[in-house]
């Protein structure tokens, strides 16, 4: 079971150490990816990673979301490096994935934030508060996860004092805001949201039916 809301030193050294080795101005390749989509919520979605923070309602919904991608240049720790946004009507994801050009122990670093719908997507992305998440994927190990966590209201049972990984949080806030961006993320989200949007609005006009005449006796 992994201890996410208190990981040991050797693992808050270890996510320390993997946020430092991103770059902060990488060099990009011209190649790159921007898609948007619409997807029914029965199950959680798979084309944004969210972590145990995501909240998704059984009954069938739709999220809207938008993804971002682009490639480092070779000479670079990662070779990708991924941004995906959703919003159904309770939440607002954001997920910023960068992949291991070469694969040895780490696999793949990933930074998560979540917010309520209530607040729009434009707002989100213009706060620079904590991650919710932050977890490193490894080859052959578990991975190593640090993950905000809150009290329960039921029990009564406070939340866990996570003052010591402040750093942690900020550092991941650091990166995942510089990666907004770095990939136009602030324009890129709202500008797709909306033509989404826009689009739903619009509803097909009825097709005319053509009238039938009786032959003439």
């Amino acid at each position: 079971m992994l201890n996410v809301c208190s990981p040991s030193a050797d693992d808050q050294k270890e996510i320390a150490e993997a946020l430092a080795r991103i770059p902060k101005r990488p060099l990009f390749t011209d190649d790159f990816e921007v898609s948007r989509g619409r997807t029914t919520l029965t199950d959680k979605p798979g084309f944004v990673e969210a972590g145990p923070s995501a909240r998704f309602s059984a009954e069938p919904t739709s999220a809207l979301w938008v993804r971002s991608r682009r490639e480092f240049a070779v000479q670079a720790l990662f070779s990708t490096v991924q941004y995906s946004f959703s919003v159904d009507p309770q939440l607002m994801v954001e997920t910023l994935v960068l992949r291991v050009r070469d694969p040895k122990d780490l696999l793949q670093v990933a930074i998560e934030d979540n917010a309520s719908a209530v607040t729009n997507p434009s707002s989100m992305l213009a706060s620079d508060v904590p991650p919710s998440r932050i977890k490193l994927e490894r080859f052959g190990k578990s991975s190593v996860v640090l993950a905000r966590c809150q009290g329960d209201p039921v029990s009564g049972q406070p939340a866990p004092d996570q003052s010591a990984y402040d750093p942690l949080f900020r550092s991941g806030a650091s990166v995942m805001s510089a990666y907004r961006g770095l990939l136009g993320i602030r324009h890129i989200v709202p500008e797709e949201l909306a033509r989404m949007q826009v689009g739903a609005a619009k509803k097909p006009t009825p097709a005319m039916k053509p009238t039938l005449r009786k032959p003439a006796h």
